[in-house]
């Protein structure tokens, strides 16, 4: 496993699993659409040792807009309740394969953890290998996950928590805030690249959330996140993954924002292109996302 290489394979994971620095999360979470419950799938079945991190508990607490970063005392106590320190290497999964593990890897990074990769072909590619699987939940790892969005809770409420063991350092270059996209429409500094499906980047297709207007950004441009992937849900080579960008009229060596519905599978098109950046040798710091659109 290489420090900059964003994802791991289920084979590395297999391989370390069990190690006391690897701490394995599982991040599903399904559109509200799909009917589907990630906690009680967790409990059924996830990665042996695996904790659940709750991508609708573990954010801002005081908006209610969905999914928005939450403070770094919040995310410190959370973290800490899941027994995580800074010494740890996390590997994020989801269920569907590669979809919200990557929010959670930026969530992280944003806030100053580098040790963090994602499981390629998340879940369905570790059951395809033939790998082990946990089909009972350890009443620990309940009590841990629960206890990480208590500690949100307990933050946002003015309230002590319990001594973090996990310390953060906020990134303000991978963050932009509704401010600094209104600007960057005026002066096009930063490319903006949009990773929802083109029908509702076009505004043929309605958003998935009641009172959501359909369209996107002035001067966004669009990769729909599921180009991304093979038909195992694992990421394409990395001078695939270019070529996706370079065909909507995107410089790969110049600065670029990534956006979408709640700041979910953006993430997504954040991990390619710190894939691609690595593949052609351009420092990942020229990307941000905007989290609190």
């Amino acid at each position: 496993m290489a420090q900059d290489d964003p994802v791991v394979s289920a084979q590395w994971l297999q391989q370390h699993l069990g190690q006391l620095d690897i701490k394995v999360l599982d991040a599903s979470w399904y559109m509200p659409q799909e009917s589907r419950d990630p906690w009680q799938e967790y409990q059924v079945a996830h990665i042996p040792g695996a904790l659940f991190f709750d991508i609708d508990g573990i954010v801002n607490r005081a908006t209610d807009l969905p999914h928005m970063l939450p403070s770094e005392e919040a995310f410190a106590a959370a973290v800490s309740a899941l027994g995580i320190n800074n010494h740890d290497k996390v590997v994020v999964y989801d269920g569907k394969g590669f979809f919200s593990a990557p929010r959670v890897w930026w969530m992280f990074r944003v806030l100053g953890h580098d040790k963090v990769w994602v499981l390629d072909g998340g879940f369905p590619q570790w059951q395809a290998s033939g790998f082990n699987i946990a089909s009972s939940c350890p009443d620990d790892a309940v009590l841990k996950s629960k206890a990480a969005n208590s500690a949100v809770e307990t933050a946002y409420n003015g309230k002590l928590a319990n001594a973090a063991t996990f310390q953060t350092e906020f990134r303000p270059q991978l963050f932009w805030t509704l401010e600094k996209v209104k600007q960057n429409v005026a002066a096009k500094a930063h490319q903006v690249v949009d990773a929802r499906a083109k029908g509702r980047f076009d505004g043929v297709m309605p958003e998935p959330r009641e009172g959501v207007r359909s369209g996107h950004i002035p001067g966004t441009k669009c990769v729909p996140f599921p180009e991304m992937f093979d038909g195992a849900q694992t990421l394409l080579p990395a001078d695939e993954l270019s070529k996706k960008f370079e065909q909507e009229g995107i410089l790969l060596d110049h600065p670029i924002v990534v956006t979408c519905g709640s700041g979910v599978t953006a993430c997504i098109l954040a991990l390619v292109w710190k894939s691609c950046m690595l593949f052609l040798d351009i420092s990942f710091e020229t990307l941000t996302l905007p989290s609190s659109l």
